[in-house]
């Protein structure tokens, strides 16, 4: 089988508007996918932008796959989160990245979004915390599902990532 090892780190996060942040990762992959080694997924320790605009997390991501087919190319789903100041953890954003096609080390960007309520919702989440979330968190990788919410735009969280292809070419899979 083709194989595919996917090492780096959730490196930091800008422009959120709120301080005490933490990510949660999953890798979603397809049927003709198996996880080897590695955790599929995983939770950032909180980190604060109390002292500079950038919440630094460097947090690694090992994962070793193998494949018989390249349908279901793994994509990287995160939710982004902050704890308000009773301790309390809010959802504060969505993000989908797809893993690079290509082997090397990359420096990836992944622009997170949250969807928008009614002026009711958003006094609620003004005064109380919280905010609208996705019944279905998952319905994000799908482009026909995602296009059809309201959104605002959140942040960004900054990826690095070194992709290595294992047995590509014995089973006709070719890149360039």
């Amino acid at each position: 089988m083709a194989e595919i090892h996917i090492i780096g780190e959730v490196d930091t996060a800008k422009d959120f508007r709120k301080q005490h942040l933490f990510c949660k990762w999953y890798i979603q992959i397809g049927n003709n996918w198996r996880v080897l080694s590695g955790k599929k997924e995983g939770q950032t320790q909180v980190a604060s932008t109390e002292f500079e605009d950038i919440c630094r997390w460097s947090y690694p991501i090992d994962l070793h796959l193998a494949t018989s087919g390249i349908q279901g190319w793994p994509k990287l789903y995160l939710q982004v989160y902050h704890l308000d100041w009773l301790g309390r953890s809010h959802l504060f954003g969505y993000g989908l990245l797809t893993i690079p096609t290509l082997p090397g080390q990359h420096d990836l960007d992944c622009y997170t979004w949250r969807p928008v309520g009614t002026l009711q919702e958003k006094l609620v989440q003004f005064f109380l915390g919280g905010g609208p979330q996705l019944k279905n968190p998952l319905m994000i990788l799908s482009a026909s599902d995602r296009r059809k919410i309201n959104t605002e735009a959140m942040g960004v969280v900054s990826f690095k990532i070194t992709v290595i292809f294992r047995n590509f070419f014995d089973y006709g899979v070719e890149y360039n």
